[in-house]
Order: C-alpha cells, then sequence, then structure tokens
C-alpha cells in the first residue's frame, strides 16, 4: 500500500523542519536573476531551485501558472521540475487551486493525482467553492493514490473574506466550515492527516477558529507578504507543530546564486525552528 501523504509530510517535517518553498518564475523575478521571461528562463531558473534546495526543505510548492503561461513548453518544464524535485526526495505540492463538478473536477484530479501522469504531485491545492462536496473526485483519487490535498479555508488576500467570513444558516462562517469538513477527512489518521487547509500567516489571531484538523496547514504569507516566523505562533496557536510556512519571493530574490539561496533557505528555517514551542 502507498504509504499516504500525511504520514510522509510528517516525517519531512521532522528531519528537515516545515519550510515549504515556493517554485513562482514571476516574470519580474525572471529578470532579476538576468535570465530572460521565456522558456529557456523558466528551465533554468526552475532546475537551479530545485538543485539549491531539494536537500533541505521539506517540501517544494511550484505555481502551475507561472509555467502555464508558456504554453504546452513550459508544461513541459513543470512536468520536469516536478520529477526532479520528488527524486531529490522533497515533496512537491502543487498550486493549481482548481476546483470543478462533476467529471471536470476527476479530470482536474487525474491530472496531479494519478499515479501514472506526468505531472502527479504529492499534494494540490483546491478551491471549495462550488460546495465542499464538489471536491469529492479529488479527494477519493487523493485517498487512492497516497497523495494530499489542500483546501482554501481562511486565505492571505484581503478579498477573500467577502466569501470565507460569509456566515451560513447555522451561525458558522464558511471558512469554518472548510476547516470542520477536513477534521471529519482526518479523523483517526496517524502520525498526520493528509486533507489539509489554507490559512493565511497574515491572519492575526485565529482563536476563534479551531484549526486542529489532524492536518496539515498551509500558511502563505511569509516573507514579501509581511509575516515572519516570529508571527506564526500567534496566529496558529496550538496547531503551530502542523504548520507548514510557505516562502516565495522573499527566498527565491536571492538567486540565481545557489550559496546564497541556501543560506536564505537556511535562515528562514532557523527563524521558524526558534519559533516553535519546544517539547
Amino acid at each position: 500500500m502507498t504509504e499516504p501523504f500525511g504520514a510522509r509530510l510528517r516525517r519531512a517535517m521532522d528531519e528537515r523542519g516545515p519550510l515549504c518553498v515556493g517554485i513562482d518564475p514571476h516574470a519580474s523575478l525572471l529578470t532579476e536573476w538576468g535570465l530572460n521571461d521565456d522558456v529557456a528562463g523558466l528551465e533554468r531558473f526552475s532546475r537551479t531551485v530545485v538543485e539549491a534546495l531539494s536537500d533541505r526543505v521539506a517540501v517544494f510548492k511550484p505555481q502551475s501558472a507561472f509555467f502555464e503561461r508558456f504554453g504546452s513548453r513550459g508544461v513541459a518544464v513543470l512536468e520536469k521540475t516536478v520529477h526532479e524535485a520528488r527524486a531529490a526526495g522533497a515533496l512537491v505540492l502543487m498550486d493549481a487551486k482548481r476546483g470543478d463538478i462533476g467529471s471536470t473536477m476527476a479530470a482536474y484530479a487525474e491530472a496531479f493525482l494519478r499515479k501514472d501522469s506526468p505531472l502527479f504531485s504529492d499534494a494540490l491545492t483546491v478551491s471549495p467553492y462550488l460546495g465542499y462536496g464538489s471536491l469529492s473526485p479529488a479527494i477519493v483519487l487523493a485517498r487512492e493514490s497516497g497523495a494530499g490535498l489542500f483546501v482554501l479555508a481562511l486565505t492571505s488576500n484581503p478579498e477573500g473574506g467577502e466569501v470565507q467570513h460569509a456566515v451560513r444558516a447555522d451561525g458558522r462562517n464558511v471558512g469554518a466550515t472548510m476547516l470542520a469538513h477536513l477534521a471529519a477527512e482526518n479523523t483517526g489518521e496517524e502520525p498526520l492527516g493528509s486533507f489539509g487547509a489554507v490559512v493565511g500567516a497574515t491572519l492575526g489571531d485565529l482563536s476563534s477558529y479551531d484549526l486542529d484538523i489532524n492536518g496539515p496547514l498551509l500558511a502563505p504569507g511569509v516573507g514579501a507578504q509581511g509575516a515572519t516566523p516570529a508571527d506564526l505562533p500567534g496566529v496558529f496557536g496550538a496547531a503551530i507543530r502542523n504548520v507548514v510556512p510557505n516562502v516565495s519571493r522573499g527566498l527565491l530574490r536571492h538567486g540565481p546564486d545557489v550559496g546564497a539561496l541556501r543560506a536564505s533557505a537556511d535562515r528562514f528555517a532557523d527563524e521558524i525552528r526558534s519559533a516553535l514551542p519546544t517539547g
């Protein structure tokens, strides 16, 4: 049987620390690196990040949009990036934020979660805002493949509040509802469930939410968006051990120098380690 994503992630976090590094080849970032905004620049950027950091981070999170913008050639680079990162021992979380219904959601799931797919990833970000039940094809395939999902719950962008903070008839808001669904998915899973939530590190005190979903909490917003590792305990409270802090531009801006990328990753990892409770 395939070992579930949650178990593999827990081990990677315990051995390497919880740092997740985004692979986000913005056009402006390629330019900062002295690369052309083309497929060759995309490939050079992605290969450099993987080669520099694959031995020291728990998770890579490629943002599929920055590859898709180059069409089929960009997707080919994404396929290669995923393969090389996983072959080097890192977990890959595909940041594609897919969300649809029925056979279309099933097709999205097959693209990223079917084991023989060229884009097979350890986990996938998904959007539940066609209703949590619309994610069922992805949940089923993730379980079969030993993969995971990260469901948008309380995101760091200010526009998200108009949906995520909307109050349902039962008095619970939409974000809290998504967390409750995930807690149910992860019931009884050890050492960690495979179905996580995306919860922004920039959101401040979230003590009014039950973040104890027995699954990972992907925390974007560390670095360029303004959150720091020291902020994490105040945001996530007792759930801090299951937090996967994501850093992208704040780290990637130190490239293309491999030594500088490694030094930056090590600094973030040390700061995160210092912020975590001992024992």
